[in-house]
């Protein structure tokens, strides 16, 4: 039965959005504040090229009159892909005020995924950044029928099919200019119920799945992260995850329409640090991965310090998690805890939260896998509140939130403003709220399996709900472990605590049928070789580090520390140090970076077998 409350907060924030839509948002946004920055990219020669939101909007109706020209009507599709930057929000934007839909496709795909997803998506025209882009999709253009036009922001290559940027944007001033009725008509006409865009899961298992997010999707997610995060208006912020991923939609795409934020754009992961020290963004989000190189990077840079400030550090460090640990809900900090930290903060937290870029920020948050418990201690330990949040493509992102103010570590919060929450009998985590999705597109049974008559959406995670409503994910409940001896077991969970040792790069533990869990693990590239500088030992590759016999200890050591967190049917009997990375283009994670279980499985089933002796 529903809750009466629940229900009255949905209809409240319901009676606030609507009749909104992200075109119209745009237009108030832009005719309210048309000087204020909107978004910037990173310049030739350093510093910053930006556009205003007055600019920005004039550009998207250029773009949705250039797009209405070479053909697009009302209803098709396009295909987007190329990195975080201005043009690939302005092409996203300009598409939905033409009508149409616009669905980011992830760069890391090999050309049978691009395949795939445009042609069950059916774009019409594709916005590419580069002949780099424009490569992986050389090998199946001409299985590509339905794609008419392909729009190239750089190297457009000759041909009818092609065109280049500026050609695209010259068509579109002129068609503007000639007859802005016909833009502004296609613009008004978008209605709340209408897709805003299609994403595809990433793709676990089998092919991705065409996910349509409609305007009212996406606007009451945006007023529920309003509600929980209470960010000020006009704040800066980075972009620099996939817009294929509906996390860095939401929070960098849609959200700064409502907040009037100022995005800063990140088109390579190496200068991530770098641009969060010139950015020092309100808001911070990334996956556990993100989180985990920079833990392993400021503890490289620590390790580098006299040991009297290495103590130092430690111990102010000691008072930040202590407070950050009593603020957690139902808890008040004594006195003692609030004075050290304010003199830890004063002495040396806020000047490493500074140096990170950090000093600015009033939500940092992370979702998508598991975080690892010694990851966030670590960041609390700086004063930093890493808060878990929880959701999927499929509920237009998080439905569930820890806030600033009311949180515990280790779970994944509560339920957001109208989201109802439930478990059922089975452990699986059942959500209903105008956040979910109406189904997959083109998949009539795989609809029917996600959201059940009564408009419950089953997620296929197993959890857990305590008596405060706060939330923790236990495994994905197809992923859990089954051994022989009949034990249930997370491999998430082994996994986590494999992870904390800053050498361990990824793990995957496995049992399924068998006797007891055994672990396949990689090095972490960037931390491994600076492990090993350090202790003197010669290296030409990674490879050769994870044959080395100090690697091979210290990496024993790691999980002999882990399986002392673990129950004993739990703990990893047997593991292997793989000579390789894993990434998305090797193909063992998808691009937001989570485990492709079965193609692990599948790839290195013969070390599997041998660590049971097969």
């Amino acid at each position: 039965m529903a809750d009466t409350g629940i229900l009255g907060v949905r209809a409240e924030i319901e009676a606030e959005i609507a009749g909104l839509t992200v075109c119209e948002q745009l237009r108030r946004t832009a005719e309210d504040h048309p000087d204020a920055p909107a978004y910037s990219d990173p310049a030739e020669g350093g510093g910053w090229s930006t556009l205003t939101y007055g600019q920005a909007r004039g550009r998207v109706l250029e773009i949705a009159a250039a797009f209405a020209a070479i053909g697009v009507e009302p209803g098709d599709a396009v295909a987007l892909m190329m990195v975080n930057r201005s043009e690939h929000v302005l092409a996203d934007l300009g598409a939905v005020h033409a009508g149409a839909t616009p669905c980011s496709v992830y760069s890391t795909f090999a050309p049978e995924q691009i395949a795939f997803v445009v042609s069950d998506v059916g774009a019409r025209v594709a916005v590419l950044g580069g002949p780099d882009d424009l490569a992986r999709w050389e090998p199946v253009l001409d299985r590509l029928t339905r794609v008419e036009k392909i729009v190239l922001l750089e190297g457009a290559p000759d041909g009818d099919r092609f065109m280049s940027w500026e050609d695209f944007l010259a068509l579109g001033r002129a068609r503007l200019e000639e007859d802005p009725a016909a833009v502004d008509a296609r613009w008004q006409a978008v209605a709340p119920g209408d897709t805003l865009t299609v994403l595809y899961t990433s793709g676990t298992t089998g092919n991705p799945k065409g996910v349509p997010l409609t305007h009212a999707n996406v606007i009451y997610e945006v007023a529920a992260t309003d509600r929980m995060t209470s960010l000020p208006m006009k704040g800066t912020q980075i972009s620099y995850l996939t817009y294929a991923h509906i996390a860095e939609r939401v929070l960098s795409l849609y959200l700064p329409l409502f907040k009037v934020a100022h995005v800063h754009f990140c088109t390579d992961l190496a200068q991530l640090a770098a641009t969060l020290g010139q950015v020092k963004p309100v808001l911070f989000f990334g996956v556990p991965r993100v989180w985990e190189k920079m833990m392993a990077r400021l503890q490289a840079l620590l390790a580098t310090q006299p040991e009297e400030q290495q103590r130092a550090v430690r111990e102010a460090m000691a008072a930040g998690l202590a407070y950050i640990e009593s603020c957690q809900h139902g808890r008040t900090p004594t006195p003692e805890v609030r004075e050290a930290y304010e003199a830890a903060d004063a002495s040396l937290l806020a000047l490493i939260r500074s140096m990170v870029g950090f000093d600015n920020a009033k939500w940092v948050a992370t979702a998508a896998a598991p975080m690892p418990a010694e990851v966030q201690r670590f960041f609390a330990g700086l004063g930093l509140k890493v808060l878990d949040v929880y959701g999927m493509t499929e509920t237009t992102g998080a439905f569930t939130a820890n806030s600033v103010d009311d949180y515990k570590l280790g779970t994944v919060g509560r339920p957001e403003p109208g989201v109802e929450v439930r478990i059922a009998e089975d452990g699986e985590i059942l959500t209903r709220s105008p956040l979910n999705c109406r189904g997959y597109l083109g998949r009539p049974e795989e609809t029917a399996a996600l959201i059940d008559e009564d408009g419950w959406l089953h997620t296929g995670d197993v959890g857990t709900m305590d008596e405060d409503g706060f939330l923790s994910i236990v495994d994905r409940k197809k992923e859990l472990i089954i051994t022989a001896g009949g034990e249930n077991i997370s491999p998430a969970n082994i996994e986590s605590h494999l992870k904390e040792h800053p050498l361990i790069g990824q793990a995957l533990a496995y049992g399924d049928g068998r006797p007891h869990p055994v672990a396949i693990l990689t090095l972490d590239a960037e931390v491994a070789p600076g492990w090993a500088e350090a202790r003197g030992i010669p290296f030409s590759t990674l490879a050769e580090l994870a044959e080395h016999p100090e690697v091979l200890k210290e990496v024993a050591a790691a999980v002999e520390s882990a399986n002392q967190k673990l129950a004993r049917v739990q703990q990893v009997k047997r593991w292997r140090l793989l000579p390789v990375e894993w990434t998305p283009e090797t193909e063992e994670l998808t691009p937001s970076l989570k485990l492709k279980r079965r193609v692990i499985h599948a790839k290195y089933s013969d070390i599997i077998d041998s660590m049971y002796g097969a």
